[in-house]
Order: C-alpha cells, then sequence, then structure tokens
C-alpha cells in the first residue's frame, strides 16, 4: 500500500474522532508510562496453530444425520453454553468443534443409536481486536482470518486527518495478566525501514491510532 491512508473529515474539529470513550482511553494509555516497549513479535508458525476454541457469542450449526429435528443453528450463550434438542444444556465454550461433536454424540446415544453428529462454527464472533483513536470508525473487528495492523486500521477507514500515524501503539494482553506494546510507525514501514512490524494480530489486541 503505497498511497498514504489519510482521509479528510467533513465537520472540522468537532469529528475528528469518533468517540469520547476512544479518546479517553487514549488518554488513560499514554498516562501510563510504566508499559515498556516490547519487539515486535514473530508471525505464528502456520504448522504450529491450535485449531479454533470456540468462545461466547460464537454461531454453530449442529447436524444430527437422519435426524433433521436435532439439526440446528444455535448461538453460544454468555453462559458458555448451548442449547439442544434432547441433551438440552451442553458446554461449548474453550472447546473445539470436535470436542463438542465428542459430548454430543455422547450424549444423544442415550436416546438414539449411533448418532452421526457434524459440529461446524458459522460465526466466528468470540475473536476481535479493537481499533480506537484518530480514526474514522471505532470499534470492533472480528477475526475471521489472519489481520495485520495496517490491514485493521484500514477497515476502519484508514488514518483521520490529524492522526499520528509514526506512532501507533498495539497492546496485547499476555497469559500471566501483563500487557505487552507494540509500535507500528506508517511512515517508516512502507519506507522500508521498519520490517516486521506490521505484525499478525491476535483476538483481544487494541490497536490505538493517537492524534
Amino acid at each position: 500500500m503505497e498511497a498514504k491512508m489519510k482521509h479528510s473529515m467533513p465537520g472540522g474539529v468537532a469529528r475528528r474522532g469518533s468517540s469520547l470513550l476512544a479518546f479517553l482511553l487514549i488518554g488513560a494509555f499514554w498516562g501510563c508510562q510504566s508499559r515498556v516497549l516490547s519487539p515486535p513479535p514473530l508471525d505464528p508458525d502456520p504448522m504450529e496453530r491450535s485449531g479454533y476454541v470456540v468462545g461466547v457469542e460464537d454461531v454453530l450449526q449442529i447436524s444430527v444425520w437422519k435426524n433433521e429435528e436435532l439439526s440446528v443453528v444455535v448461538p453460544v450463550r454468555a453462559d458458555g453454553k448451548i442449547s439442544v434438542p434432547l441433551v438440552d444444556d451442553v458446554q461449548a465454550e474453550g472447546l473445539q468443534a470436535m470436542e463438542i461433536k465428542e459430548v454430543l454424540t455422547r450424549e444423544l446415544s442415550e436416546f438414539i443409536t449411533a448418532p452421526d453428529v457434524t459440529v461446524i462454527v458459522v460465526e466466528m464472533n468470540s475473536r476481535y481486536v479493537n481499533v480506537i483513536g484518530a480514526v474514522p470508525r471505532s470499534g470492533q473487528i472480528p477475526l475471521v482470518k489472519d489481520l495485520r495492523v495496517l490491514e485493521a486500521i484500514a477497515a476502519m477507514g484508514g488514518f483521520a486527518l490529524f492522526a499520528n500515524s509514526r506512532d501507533v501503539r498495539i497492546v496485547r494482553r499476555q497469559p500471566d495478566g501483563s500487557e505487552a506494546e507494540y509500535r507500528f510507525n506508517y511512515e517508516a514501514y512502507i519506507k522500508g525501514r521498519a520490517p516486521g512490524t506490521n505484525i499478525v494480530l491476535r483476538s483481544g489486541d487494541m490497536i490505538i491510532v493517537p492524534e
């Protein structure tokens, strides 16, 4: 992407951000100087990726061969469960589709002979990243495929007129509860001076574009 992603914002200063909340979050972010910048992480190895883990708000298609009355499309509720005919509530959050299939097969075996169950994730709503700050639209982007920083910003309309595209930050929560912070300099990146900084995003990442 050689052209600079800056878009003028009609309405002047009144429309420089997308929301007051976004800039309050940015203020809190810049006010906290204890977070240490980390070098950009390596891209994930496709050969080492684990299967998709189902989360709250995902939508599953449950099919039971030759039993259409048991075949349903259901959302994963806030309690992490789904409702399926005959077996009622089944835990889905935290499991992969194959594991849910095994649970349903076992539960349905009490009612029908040798049930042939298929579980497909038809909507992956539980994985997303947030983009806030000096972009035309702040908000969440579903992670239905690999997504990089520049793609996420482009999906929100690119950089706003007064964006500081040289100091974009990506905040990532680590398994131990701490936060890692990565820097993305758009100007340097497009000139080939910041290779590896347009990182692959993970679910829960927050991209902060300051003014």
